[in-house]
């Protein structure tokens, strides 16, 4: 039976393994607006693209114009992917005998990857303070948001439970960290 932290979290504890979804932020006011300017934007990028093969443009235009396209492709690429993730994405963390996988998909595609839980070191809660710069552009509805929860792993550093409140992602944070040290004295012993 699936038990929920806060409206975002779901949560399945097994007795060998606990599977854990993270859903996007229910922003259905907004997805409509994000959509409309994701069309318009190409839109315009269509009309960039047209002007460069159908008109006679000076060297200096044509600069501009490869300017302008290089900008239009990293919004285009962002703004797509944030919307698919509002409306499609989840991450799926599971915990098992001996690892932890996390999961970020859009409707199902995603790659998860692998970590064995004697390798996880430094399990840290990322939180920006209320006030703040970063959570006030994190609170965009545009943005997708930085993950809360992270731990080094064979010298990188693996994020996951992207833009929860702080109390969603302190009670993730202990869920997780309990179930892990769990997993780690089980391969002690």
């Amino acid at each position: 039976m699936m038990k929920w932290i806060g409206n975002r979290i779901s949560f399945k504890d097994e007795k060998s393994r606990l599977t854990i979804v993270i859903l996007p932020e229910k922003l259905n006011w907004f997805k409509p607006l994000m959509l409309a300017w994701l069309m318009m934007w190409y839109v315009v990028g269509a009309a960039v693209v047209w002007s460069y093969f159908s008109m006679k443009l000076t060297q200096q235009e044509l600069i501009i114009i490869m300017i302008f396209a290089a900008f239009w492709i990293y919004y285009a690429q962002r703004v797509t992917r944030s919307y698919l993730w509002m409306v499609w994405g989840k991450e799926l963390i599971k915990i098992d005998e001996a690892s932890l996988s996390v999961k970020r998909s859009i409707k199902g595609y995603g790659k998860a990857k692998q970590f064995l839980v004697e390798n996880i070191k430094n399990i840290k809660l990322d939180v920006p303070e209320s006030h703040s710069f970063m959570s006030a552009w994190e609170a965009a509805p545009w943005m997708k948001g930085n993950e809360r929860i992270s731990f080094e792993y064979l010298g990188k550093v693996i994020r996951f439970g992207a833009k929860l409140n702080e109390k969603d992602a302190k009670l993730l944070f202990n869920l997780v960290t309990k179930k892990i040290e769990d997993r780690l004295k089980k391969t002690k012993n």
